[in-house]
């Protein structure tokens, strides 16, 4: 029980740490929550315009998320903490302590988590998230297809690319409706047609 306990405040302490805000206070930029959508993530620090310190910060958020199911892994810990340990460090990034419960949408770090608990599938949700960006050049509707499509895959390739695991398809679940949930405002904007693209900031048609 205590092993478990100190399993799961240290995950959550690790997604607690914002590397939005770290990386624009190496590169000496304001803080991501005062610009744009106020979002401490990669997407909202790449509108300060500065291309290192949003890549320092999508590295930072997808590591801390594949880091704590690594090493939950590595250290042979049984599926339910493993999955336990996963949730506990997305929902860090979600919730971190260190500035106000008031963090990200988790989208790097939910991918960081898919890499390590069935690498297959995390390449499968990336390619996801590339191609709809390509097509429609927006990362929230990337995102938001990414998380529905992330739990499919996984029921879908049960014994043909993987053999699915009850606890991680919880966990799975668990992030695609946070992420879904975390972009309602921008499901939104997609619909009335005035979400920004990537890149050039137009509207949707």
């Amino acid at each position: 029980m205590i092993a478990t306990f100190l399993t799961i405040v240290v995950a959550y302490l690790v997604g607690s740490i914002p590397f939005a805000i770290v990386s624009s206070r190496l590169f000496g930029l304001a803080d991501p929550r005062s610009y744009g959508s106020g979002n401490p993530g990669a997407t909202n620090v790449l509108r300060s315009g500065h291309k290192g310190a949003a890549g320092l910060t999508l590295a930072g958020d997808l590591f801390k998320g594949w880091i704590v199911v690594w090493a939950a892994q590595y250290f042979d810990a049984s599926l339910n903490l493993t999955a336990l340990a996963a949730i506990a460090v997305f929902v860090g990034h979600l919730f971190p302590i260190f500035i106000g419960f008031k963090g990200g949408k988790g989208v790097a770090t939910a991918l960081g988590i898919l890499l390590a608990l069935e690498p297959g599938l995390g390449m499968a949700t990336l390619a996801t998230w590339l191609i709809v960006l390509l097509f429609f050049k927006m990362s929230s509707l990337s995102a938001i297809a990414s998380a529905v499509f992330a739990p499919a895959y996984y029921a879908l390739g049960d014994h043909v690319f993987w053999v699915v695991k009850t606890p991680y398809l919880w966990v799975i679940l668990v992030m695609s409706g946070f992420l879904i949930y975390r972009h309602r405002a921008n499901m939104v904007r997609i619909l009335r047609g005035t979400e920004a693209r990537v890149g050039n900031g137009k509207k949707t048609p």
